[in-house]
């Protein structure tokens, strides 16, 4: 992702938390499993070992690379069905073309976003362009999927392609961290992201020994996830960084600190959670597993969407 610093531009930023905020303790901090998936892209589960109702309303979490691939070694997936949720692809490095049953897609890039809902069903397709394929090169991106509502696990299929000049940069107020707000709500700046469960959803760099506390909807949930560096999480200080997770307990702010020697990327997440069973099999996030049964029957009798007549395929080469 291309660099931006917060002393080369003139941001808005966030006030600094009331001096009666209740900072939130740290209450589980987990390690991400490695492995792969798709066609064979290595991907860290970083919400593995957290409960569903601490993650409520969100339901999983890949990290993809960061890798330096070789010519002819990028991977993504092929066509594939999705029902009940959304899901939200964010690419820091490389790039990743999409394209869907209900005539979403596109490439995104360098910071961009897509995000799909899946509703009633969708095909979809994400595989990296040709270009990288033959050439190699740095890949890093993530994706989230975002539970629906029971009342809204229906809904038609919809796409939003938020590319990165549309995602709004903030500081705190000490200028220490910059902020990609993706979606949702931080002081009086708004992310582009249209969600069906109000969510927060941002990307926070914190500078070599930065501290950043950060006011926080006490109605929401609150999780960080560690993309690059280290440093430490909560007032207590507990040791962070890559490829961890940290979920945290009721208050009013969350606290992150780089290490005094590098930098530290986050995802910061927060939602106001759903509170309704949830049931998943592979793509399909339902209610009930008499839902995930008819998912799996309406997908074998073609009602989840076709793949396009010019429908792009995996690029593998050779």
């Amino acid at each position: 992702m291309p660099a931006v610093t917060a002393d080369t531009l003139t941001l808005p930023r966030l006030p600094a938390p009331s001096p009666t905020a209740r900072d939130r303790v740290v209450r589980a901090l987990t390690t991400a499993p490695q492995g792969f998936e798709g066609e064979g892209f290595p991907v860290r589960r970083a919400f593995a070992g957290i409960s569903k109702a601490a993650l409520d309303p969100f339901i999983m979490m890949d990290q993809m690379g960061e890798v330096d691939y070789g010519p002819y070694e990028p991977r993504g997936t092929d066509w594939h069905p999705h029902r009940g949720f959304e899901t939200v692809t964010y690419i820091m490095d490389g790039a990743f073309i999409h394209q869907d049953s209900h005539g979403g897609g596109g490439i995104i890039s360098d910071g961009d976003t897509q995000w799909m809902t899946a509703g009633g069903g969708i095909l979809h397709i994400e595989t990296p362009p040709e270009s990288l394929v033959i050439q190699g090169g740095l890949f890093h991106g993530l994706q989230l999927w975002v539970n629906l509502p029971s009342h809204k696990k229906m809904i038609s299929p919809a796409y939003q392609n938020l590319e990165a000049s549309l995602i709004p940069l903030l500081t705190t107020s000490d200028a220490g961290t910059l902020i990609r707000l993706i979606a949702g709500d931080l002081g009086d700046t708004k992310g582009p992201g249209s969600t069906h469960s109000p969510i927060v959803m941002a990307h926070a760099t914190l500078s070599a020994g930065a501290r950043m506390t950060l006011p926080w909807n006490p109605h929401f949930n609150a999780l960080a996830y560690g993309l690059k560096g280290s440093g430490f999480a909560g007032a207590e200080r507990l040791a962070f960084g890559l490829g961890q997770a940290v979920v945290f307990g009721d208050g009013d702010v969350i606290t992150l600190e780089a290490s005094a020697h590098e930098s530290l990327d986050v995802i910061l997440l927060g939602g106001q959670p759903i509170g309704e069973p949830v049931e998943q099999y592979g793509p399909f996030v339902m209610n009930t597993r008499t839902e995930l049964q008819q998912a799996f029957d309406d997908y074998q009798r073609g009602r989840l969407g076709v793949v396009p007549a010019n429908g792009i395929q995996p690029f593998r080469g050779r």
